[in-house]
């Protein structure tokens, strides 16, 4: 009795765990989602800052759980936008290798996001010497997400900003347009219905052949950064 007692506790106490996590994860997402496409840009620097913190008390709690380490390192990768020079490529190394780690503890975290915002910072990231920045590194990255994830709206979007920004439109129509029609994820609700929306404004763009040639986050920082 005491044994079947104690399996009903460990079975409850793990579902709390994990509930607790998820939580904690989705109120992690929900903050950045606004800090990044609702907040003013000069509130944006310290408003990542106090999410950092949460991150990092988040990775105490649940060391080798890779999503709180993913979602350090996207807070850390945003605010590198609001740093100078120095300290930005400095934050994006990190944010670097925090991806790298939580693909080393589940390939597949956040359904292959890990991927994708390393594939990202691939793309965007100044070269060598500068850092670490890499087109072939970066599409490496972002198919392996498609593999893990093809339906999903940020594998496909970020492959087909990946495209357009080397002069396929027509491949990057392709990808902009799936992201569009994509299941929103119910862990991931206002970050994916905005980039639902910045799909179909990319779609629209990339069809009347309006290319805008940027690249999103962190790119005029890059761009000083490489010419420095």
């Amino acid at each position: 009795m005491r044994k079947i007692f104690f399996v009903v506790l460990l079975l409850l106490s793990t579902q709390c765990f994990a509930e607790n996590l998820q939580d904690s994860l989705k109120n992690i997402e929900s903050e950045w989602a606004s800090i990044y496409y609702s907040t003013s840009k000069n509130k944006q620097g310290p408003a990542y800052v106090r999410l950092f913190d949460k991150t990092t008390n988040l990775i105490q709690q649940y060391p080798n759980n890779a999503e709180p380490i993913f979602w350090q390192a996207v807070v850390k990768a945003s605010y590198a936008d609001h740093q100078d020079p120095f300290s930005a490529l400095n934050a994006i190394h990190e944010a670097r290798d925090l991806l790298i780690k939580a693909i080393e503890i589940n390939p597949e975290t956040m359904s292959g996001s890990a991927y994708v915002t390393l594939g990202t910072l691939y793309y965007m990231a100044p070269k060598w010497p500068v850092a670490f920045g890499d087109d072939q590194e970066a599409q490496k990255m972002l198919e392996t997400a498609l593999k893990i994830n093809p339906e999903g709206i940020d594998t496909n979007y970020f492959y087909g900003e990946f495209l357009l920004l080397h002069n396929k439109p027509k491949d990057a129509a392709i990808y902009f347009k799936r992201a569009t029609t994509a299941p929103v994820r119910t862990e991931q609700l206002f970050a994916d219905n905005q980039l639902k929306a910045e799909a179909r404004l990319a779609l629209k763009n990339t069809t009347e052949r309006k290319i805008s040639g940027e690249k999103g986050m962190f790119l005029s920082l890059f761009n000083s950064a490489s010419t420095k």
